[in-house]
């Protein structure tokens, strides 16, 4: 593993951007709604982050949870985000449509990368809940997008490290992999070692208590009672510490 090992940390708040930036992220991925796996984050967020820090920011372009098949507004919607996030100073933007029969939307997605140069795009894990890994990667790379982002179909990166491997020996240098999901300090080596890929997405979340003394019993602002009261985040020392596995694992 002579080649640096790019880490990109999958962040929602700006306290998460800066530790993993003070942590040795490469760059981070900007998200709101994380228990959804994942929206748009709003103008306000993505200009606080763009100034504390200076490393790689992704903004995930994802107008609503749920499946990734989006009507013709939802699109409408997608495209005025990434013009906000390239007036905001993003560094790349992170997409990916698929239509009703579980295949990659080329000509959709196309239109989006072409919207968000010249920044750079990555395709995201809408990859993994494909009908067919081998050719949605050919579909992938037919839109133009420069990074796949997947877990190998699985849930985890360790469980689809196999198929990782596959596809990056398939990509052939046409889009880089970058494996995501489920990757901590404990086996992030081992996934770089059995998939060959030099780019890999982390969570890496800790919860973090409230700061309220006060808390109502009787009212929930949210679908499950006391959530106001539970936020996690990304810790420094998470990110420090998985940077030093994969340094060690080269020594």
């Amino acid at each position: 593993m002579a080649e640096k090992v790019q880490i990109e940390v999958c962040v929602d708040s700006v306290a998460s951007a800066m530790a993993a930036q003070q942590g040795g992220a490469t760059r981070i991925e900007l998200c709101s709604d994380l228990i959804e796996g994942g929206i748009t984050p709003s103008a306000g967020l993505i200009g606080v982050v763009r100034a504390r820090v200076s490393i790689g920011l992704q903004i995930i372009i994802r107008p609503r949870g749920g499946d990734f098949c989006y009507t013709d507004e939802e699109v409408e919607v997608m495209r005025r985000d990434i013009v906000v996030a390239k007036n905001l100073g993003a560094d790349g933007v992170v997409l990916g449509i698929l239509n009703a029969g579980g295949h990659i939307d080329v000509p959709g997605t196309r239109q989006l990368v072409e919207l968000a140069r010249p920044l750079n795009v990555t395709f995201h894990r809408a990859f993994d809940m494909a009908a067919d890994l081998v050719q949605s990667l050919e579909d992938v790379c037919a839109t133009g997008a420069d990074r796949l982002l997947t877990s190998g179909g699985e849930q985890k990166c360790l469980q689809g490290a196999e198929t990782i491997a596959r596809l990056a020996n398939l990509a052939r240098g046409r889009i880089a992999i970058m494996a995501g999901g489920g990757i901590g300090h404990h086996d992030a080596a081992a996934i770089i070692e059995r998939t060959g890929v030099r780019e890999i997405h982390v969570g890496l979340s800790t919860p973090v208590p409230s700061p309220m003394r006060y808390r109502n019993p009787r009212l929930s602002m949210g679908k499950v009672q006391g959530r106001e009261y539970e936020r996690v985040q990304v810790l420094e020392e998470s990110v420090r510490s998985l940077h030093s596995a994969i340094l060690l694992s080269k020594s």
